[in-house]
């Protein structure tokens, strides 16, 4: 049945956000108390956790193609829900997780479920929308994540402050509540139904992807400006609190910052980038990522003693100006060069850019901490700096709907099957 109302339109929009918001809190549950998390409910050791993390996430990371395949077959909202299900039903199982192999193959589901969700969202709103509010929409969803995770983080925190597993057994509920709940509300989104496929259109598959020049580009310029993202996680606690004399509390406090700068400015900041180019405005934002790391190599030979801190937020300040400048645009270009046929193996393959960053990132960014105190900064504004530059190149190959936004509505589902 044709839709013939926006009204539609506006609740798929609604359901959309609050799906990515609640499913965002859970990420920030999980994120901080992971290997407490595992520890307490399994029983197993700290080394044996640590390995069988990595193992699923690389399981997982193998199955991303199947990932798009089934994006393709059955389209983004069916693998978002199933993704979601999947990371609801492995939060539920983690209590009865005792031994390895049981907390091997759940943490397995649970990887599975994480990596798949990404390129579902992403796919499930090129579905949904066009132009103009596809932008839009990709923007809320990052900035509600954003918002949603520190929501999340606060609510570890107060996990934590149980006595005992309680708290822990209290967030495996409300991470396989949360979870749930999200592919619930994903669920109520109304179908889409695909337009009819030529064969000849689906049978290259991920040969097609393999030769879209400018698309894989757009995938190694990610790779390179994506380890920016993790550093915050990974490297800056450490490098503030060891060159910088930071105490570790005052450390989380830039965490702080960058994620309500990112949760109130994302979609104003996006709408001021897609005016332009996102080729560029995505390049832009790599170079003031670039600038902030030269600023922090700057900070243990600069300041001390009161002024640490002001100064660390004015340098953490221009990095978060970094990821809001580059995010959006990097985002979109990776859905509207994708075509829609075989949008599931495109961001599959985007979306792998991230996950190996995610995985080799603690292993890097770990050898060139030890190294001293600049060369990681130096290192990480060569690699944004060479995204970009890769970014200004792919723009010359790719179509002018991809790297310009034109100024489109919200569209609601030109199929929806009732």
């Amino acid at each position: 049945m044709r839709s013939t109302s926006a009204e539609p339109g506006v609740r798929t929009r609604r359901r959309l956000i609050a799906a990515s918001l609640v499913g965002s809190i859970g990420d920030g549950i999980y994120v901080p108390l992971t290997m407490l998390f595992v520890h307490s409910l399994t029983g197993l050791s700290l080394t044996s956790i640590g390995a069988g993390l990595t193992a699923a996430g690389l399981c997982a990371l193998a199955l991303m193609p199947v990932t798009g395949v089934l994006i393709d077959r059955f389209g983004g909202r069916r693998v978002l829900i199933s993704a979601l299900a999947l990371r609801a039903a492995a939060f539920a199982a983690y209590p009865f997780a005792g031994s390895f192999p049981a907390f091997l193959a759940v943490s397995l589901v649970a990887a599975v479920g994480m990596w798949a969700s990404s390129p579902g969202q992403q796919a499930l709103i090129g579905e949904i929308a066009e132009g103009f509010a596809r932008d839009q929409l990709l923007a809320w969803d990052r900035s509600l994540r954003n918002a949603g995770m520190g929501c999340g983080s606060l609510a570890a925190a107060g996990m934590l402050a149980w006595n005992g597993s309680a708290g822990f057994l209290g967030a495996a509920v409300a991470l396989a509540t949360v979870f749930a709940l999200a592919a619930v509300l994903v669920a109520r989104i109304p179908a889409v139904r695909p337009g009819a496929r030529c064969p000849d259109e689906m049978r290259d598959g991920y040969r097609q992807v393999l030769a879209d020049r400018p698309y894989l580009l757009l995938t190694a310029a990610n790779s390179l400006i994506a380890f920016g993202y993790t550093t915050q996680a990974i490297a800056l606690p450490v490098f503030l609190t060891r060159d910088v004399g930071m105490p570790d509390a005052l450390a989380g406090v830039v965490f702080a910052v960058n994620t309500a700068l990112v949760a109130a400015l994302g979609v104003p900041a996006a709408r001021l980038t897609m005016r332009g180019r996102r080729t560029r405005a995505a390049a832009l934002g790599a170079v003031i990522f670039a600038l902030s790391f030269a600023a922090f190599a700057a900070l243990p030979h600069l300041i001390s003693g009161a002024d640490a801190l002001v100064a660390v937020l004015a340098v953490a300040t221009l990095y978060t100006a970094g990821e809001l400048v580059h995010s959006a645009p990097s985002q979109s270009l990776s859905v509207q060069a994708a075509p829609h046929h075989l949008r599931g193996r495109y961001l599959s393959t985007y979306q792998l850019s991230w996950a190996v960053c995610r995985t080799t990132a603690p292993l890097l960014l770990g050898f060139l901490l030890d190294a001293g105190q600049w060369q990681l900064w130096m290192v990480l504004a060569l690699m944004v700096l060479t995204g970009a530059v890769v970014l200004l190149y792919a723009e010359r190959m790719l179509p002018a709907h991809v790297v310009r936004t034109p100024e489109a509505t919200f569209t609601a589902p030109r199929e929806a099957i009732t």
